[in-house]
C-alpha cells in the first residue's frame, strides 16, 4: 500500500485509492472493524497500520497540491500594464456628514457639544421643561413608554435640563441626538435625529430673540453655502416663551426650519437658576431635515433602510 501511495500520480487517483482504502468497504476499515476479535498485540499492529497510512495519504495530498499549484504559477503571468479593478470604496452617511457639519459650525461660534440617555424619567423630558400633566405631548400616541414610567426621549431639550443641572449659568451648548415618536411617513421617522442649542447668561447680557435668529442666520449661512430668506411665526412651546417657528425659503417653497424662542421663566427655577438674574434662547430642528434640504433628498425613510444602492444613486 505504501508503495502505491507513493506512485500515485494525481490528486484524482489518490481520491480512489484512499476510498479504496478508508471507505465504507475499505481495506483498512473492514481491519478496523474486526478488531473486537483480535488480540491486545494485534489491535497494536492495525492502529500503527492505520496512523502510518493516514499521514501518508496527508503527505502525499500535499505534495500533489504544491505541485499542480507549481505547474500553473509557472504558465500564468500577470501583466502589469492592465488596470486594477475598481475599488468598491465606503461612503460616510449622509446623516453623518450633515452632522459632522453642524458640530463644526457650532463649536465655531463657541458652544459646546452635550449628549444624555435616550432612556428619560418624566421629570427631564417633560414636567422640568414645563410640560403640564395635560399637555398632548404626553399622549400615548406620540410617546414610547416604558413599563416603568419612564420613556424613550421624544426630544433631545432634555439634555438641555441635565446640561443646566450639572453646570448651571451662563451654559452655551448644543447636542445631536436621537428622538423616538409614534409616527412614520415621508417626512416623519419613528427614530428620529435632533439638534437643540441653548444659550442662557446675565440678564446685563440681554440675550434676546434677535439674537436667536442672527445665530440661526450665520448658520445657515455656513451649512448650506449661502444667504437664506427667514421668516417668523409666532407659536407656542411650554418651554419658551415668547415661542417662534423660524421658515426658510428654498426655492419657491417655504420650508419650517427650527422652532425655538426665550427660556421659559419656569424651565430655569427647575434647573435651580434664577430667572431674575439669568435669560436666555433655546432652539431645535431636524437633523434628517437639514441632510434632505442640502442633499436634494426627498423622503425621511431612506436614511435608515440600509439601501446601499440609494447612498450611491444619492452621490455619497
Amino acid at each position: 500500500m505504501k508503495n502505491k501511495i507513493e506512485n500515485v500520480a494525481s490528486l484524482e487517483d489518490l481520491q480512489a485509492l484512499y476510498t479504496e482504502t478508508f471507505g465504507k468497504n475499505g481495506t483498512m476499515t473492514q481491519k478496523l472493524k474486526n478488531m473486537a476479535n483480535l488480540s491486545n498485540e494485534e489491535r497494536a499492529v492495525i492502529n500503527a497500520e492505520n496512523t502510518e497510512l493516514r499521514q501518508l495519504f496527508r503527505d502525499k495530498q500535499n505534495e500533489l497540491e504544491m505541485a499542480a499549484l507549481n505547474a500553473k504559477l509557472a504558465t500564468e503571468k500577470i501583466d502589469v500594464t492592465l488596470d486594477t479593478e475598481p475599488k468598491n470604496r465606503g461612503t460616510i452617511h449622509p446623516l453623518t456628514q450633515s452632522a459632522k457639519e453642524v458640530k463644526e459650525i457650532f463649536e465655531s461660534m463657541g458652544y459646546t457639544m452635550m449628549s444624555g440617555p435616550e432612556i428619560e424619567d418624566d421629570w427631564h423630558n417633560f414636567t422640568a421643561l414645563n410640560t403640564p400633566e395635560y399637555h398632548p405631548a404626553r399622549d400615548m400616541q406620540d410617546t414610547f413608554f416604558l413599563e416603568n414610567g419612564n420613556v424613550m426621549r421624544t426630544q433631545t431639550s432634555a439634555v438641555q435640563i441635565r446640561a443646566m443641572e450639572k453646570n448651571g449659568a451662563p451654559i452655551k451648548m448644543f447636542t445631536i441626538g436621537q428622538c423616538y415618536r409614534k409616527e412614520l411617513d415621508a417626512t416623519h421617522s419613528v427614530m428620529f435625529g435632533q439638534i437643540e442649542g441653548l444659550y442662557v447668561d446675565k440678564i446685563e447680557k440681554n440675550i434676546n430673540l434677535s439674537d436667536l435668529l442672527g445665530t440661526m442666520r450665520t448658520f445657515a449661512l455656513r451649512f448650506f453655502g449661502k444667504e437664506m430668506e427667514f421668516r417668523i411665526r409666532p407659536s407656542y412651546f411650554p418651554f419658551t416663551e415668547p415661542s417662534i417657528e423660524i421658515d426658510m425659503k428654498w426655492g419657491d417653497k417655504w420650508m419650517e426650519l427650527l422652532c425655538g424662542g426665550m427660556v421659559h421663566p419656569n424651565v430655569l427655577r427647575n434647573c435651580n437658576i434664577n430667572p431674575d438674574e439669568y435669560q436666555g434662547f433655546a432652539f431645535g430642528f431636524g437633523w434628517a431635515r437639514l441632510a434632505m434640504l442640502k442633499y436634494g433628498l426627498n423622503d425621511i425613510r431612506a436614511f435608515t433602510d440600509g439601501d446601499i444602492r440609494w447612498l450611491k444613486n444619492s452621490g455619497f
